[in-house]
């Protein structure tokens, strides 16, 4: 049950996040501003490379990871391919994952190895496959752990990533909103130099600036009623999220908001993208999920038993402007089988549309917000 009450009381939010997440939330734009600090006090604005890589592969545990590449590779698009590694097995070090390099990787590639922890075994080894390779390493970790340390023993360029000082005790969970910019700012900056794609520092601040307005809108202290992510959090109560994407920056930030509700709520999530969410998720609106299923729903005993999970359609939007949008059949799908909706696309508040990665910035803020917000009211 989501104990919605709670949601409208700042100081009750406080106590019960213990991980502080909420606090890596509203510090979003910080973490950005810092990250980029440290990227180029590294060195990253005066690298000159030496032409485009033919690939970029990314590796790294947990869903910042996954979202990082995610990212990388929706604005890169066709320049370069980004090529997320996935695990390929266990170490034997107990519960310690392994990375391995495709068979086709070699000088011309980049690797990039982001990870909040940086203890991982398996991603140190990685680099050293990349260095017998004559790959270009470069890692976002924690300073002075075993993969920074692996990194650089393989000549590669290692980035401190931009950590909070409470953080410091435990790392963060890979879901957790501070990580996602800690990890991703330096690569974007890194990516602008080779040329993949265009994200210097004047359109991080930019970024950062719209992080900072969106938490001014989401933050604890502003109630449910005038706050998008309390509203949407509350929406998600008792419901399976079917997160359907439009516009080329909604499709990660859907992908990350169902891993963060897995990850931070502990409850399950569906992302897909538009038009294929209308055939994909389309059985689910007629099942036992649908909100019209159990005709003796009347009858049930609502105090001894569970609310029953009914999907909820939850439409990210990033104001697609070439093409026919699928909205409005998403729409009439939806209401034609008494689901409920849920809308977000960005809303700058200032005229101004933004750039792509300034809307794609405000989406994953509102989502991370509401996925904290999901996990704080439930374990109330």
């Amino acid at each position: 049950m989501l104990d919605e009450s709670l949601l409208d009381e700042p100081e009750a939010l406080a106590t019960a996040d213990r991980r502080g997440l909420l606090r890596g939330a509203a510090e979003a734009g910080a973490r950005v501003r810092t990250a980029a600090r440290h990227a180029a006090e590294a060195g990253v604005s005066a690298l000159t490379p030496d032409g485009r890589p033919r690939a970029v592969l990314m590796a790294g545990p947990g869903a910042a990871a996954t979202c990082a590449a995610d990212i990388l590779g929706t604005l890169a698009g066709a320049a370069c391919p980004v090529v997320p590694l996935r695990p390929t097995g266990v170490a034997p070090v107990a519960g310690a994952l392994r990375w391995t390099l495709p068979g086709w990787a070699g000088p011309v590639d980049l690797l990039l190895i982001a990870t909040p922890d940086g203890t991982e075994p398996g991603l140190a080894q990685l680099a050293e496959q990349a260095y017998r390779r004559g790959c270009t390493v470069v890692a976002v970790a924690p300073a002075r752990t075993p993969v920074a340390e692996a990194v650089g023993a393989a000549h590669g360029l290692s980035l401190p990533m931009a950590t909070a000082p409470y953080e410091q005790d435990e790392p963060e969970a890979a879901s957790a909103p501070g990580a996602l910019w800690a990890l991703l700012t330096p690569l974007l900056l890194l990516l602008d130099r080779t040329g993949l794609i265009d994200a210097p520092a004047a359109t991080l601040e930019l970024v950062a600036d719209r992080l900072d307005r969106t938490a001014e809108r989401c933050g604890p202290a502003v109630a449910t009623y005038t706050n998008a992510a309390k509203t949407l959090a509350s929406e998600l109560a008792e419901s399976l999220p079917l997160i359907w994407t439009e516009g080329p920056a909604a499709g990660p930030v859907g992908r990350r908001f169902a891993a963060a509700i897995g990850e931070l709520a502990g409850r399950p999530a569906l992302p897909a993208e538009l038009p294929e969410a209308l055939p994909a998720h389309g059985a689910l609106l007629v099942g036992g999920l649908a909100a019209g299923a159990n005709p003796d729903d009347f009858f049930r005993d609502r105090v001894e038993e569970a609310q029953a999970l009914r999907a909820r359609v939850v439409l990210l939007r990033d104001r697609p402007t070439g093409g026919l949008s699928a909205a409005p059949a998403a729409r009439e799908l939806a209401l034609g089988h008494d689901t409920a909706l849920s809308e977000l696309e960005p809303d700058p508040g200032t005229g101004d549309p933004g750039g792509p990665l300034e809307n794609l910035a405000e989406l994953i803020a509102v989502t991370d917000f509401a996925a904290v917000y999901l996990a704080l009211a439930s374990r109330a």
